[in-house]
């Protein structure tokens, strides 16, 4: 896997991750179905005190963090992060872009609504961004607000600003070294910060160079708890086009799985109408 600076270049893995960091088949199910991933207890505390020390320093640069810090790059190093990301986009996955982003204290400004550049010609593959709380982030400190499922719905960027509250929303509430992994096309949100304290979250985007098939441990990708994450139903917000955003997600679990003939849609849509990938 690729650690590198604002050259797209890419880099091989120096390690085989083991199959331990990889996502399970449950944890893939749940970013297919949410849009994102949420982990907790990822960072060890030593090093969240390091990163949170220097983030507080005033020593580094939002947009040039990645660059510049040393201990960011040992976050990213850890073998349950890399298994994280080499599940998700490959072992060679791109720098796209970086930055820390801080939110004042009494700063009670909300940002809208919106996906980050939502520019993809790809039919099913994506990018991610990696965020990641070395302090912690408590629902008054305004953690990022996602609306989960929202990655099958692609909108331009800022063009979902006009909303405000939705149903079904979720803030990232966190504790220090709680990292969660978002697909590209989720929508969120900074949040107010009712706090004393300044709120700070590191954010990486990668993408893949290579088909995301197959890549994390597919072991009981095809049990009935696994494909039940998947036909769980629907969110609210989703409303009247829920089955259409139903297929979609089981057409992008058979993107990821590798497997052409596993079929979670409503009603068996995919094999009632054999719809190829």
């Amino acid at each position: 896997m690729m650690i590198m600076g604002t050259e797209n270049r890419v880099q091989k893995q120096s390690q085989p991750i083991g199959m331990e960091h990889l996502l399970t088949a449950r944890q893939m199910a749940s970013f297919i179905t949410d849009g994102y991933l949420h982990v907790e207890n990822l960072v060890p505390d030593e090093l969240n005190k390091l990163v949170d020390e220097e983030q507080r320093s005033g020593r580094v640069k939002q947009r040039g963090y990645w660059q510049q810090s040393e201990y960011i790059q040992q976050v990213f190093d850890l073998p349950q992060v890399k298994g994280i990301i080499r599940s998700l986009v490959g072992d060679y996955p791109v720098y796209d872009h970086s930055a820390l982003h801080i939110v004042q204290p009494k700063h009670l400004k909300a940002q809208e609504w919106h996906a980050d550049s939502i520019i993809n010609t790809r039919k099913y593959g994506f990018d991610i961004q990696a965020f990641y709380f070395a302090h912690d982030a408590p629902d008054e400190m305004g953690p990022t607000l996602v609306l989960p499922g929202s990655h099958l719905r692609r909108v331009n960027t800022s063009s979902i600003g006009r909303y405000k509250n939705i149903i079904g929303q979720k803030r990232m509430v966190s504790r220090a070294g709680t990292m969660f992994f978002v697909h590209e096309g989720i929508w969120h949100c900074a949040q107010p910060n009712h706090t004393d304290h300044t709120r700070y979250v590191f954010k990486l985007r990668l993408r893949p160079s290579q088909e995301q098939r197959g890549l994390f441990n597919t072991e009981g990708y095809r049990d009935e708890e696994v494909a039940n994450i998947i036909y769980r139903g629907y969110e609210l917000w989703q409303g009247n086009e829920g089955r259409l955003d139903h297929v979609a997600r089981a057409k992008l679990w058979r993107y990821v799985t590798g497997d052409d003939t596993i079929d979670v849609s409503f009603e068996g849509a995919l094999s009632r109408m054999n719809i190829p990938l």
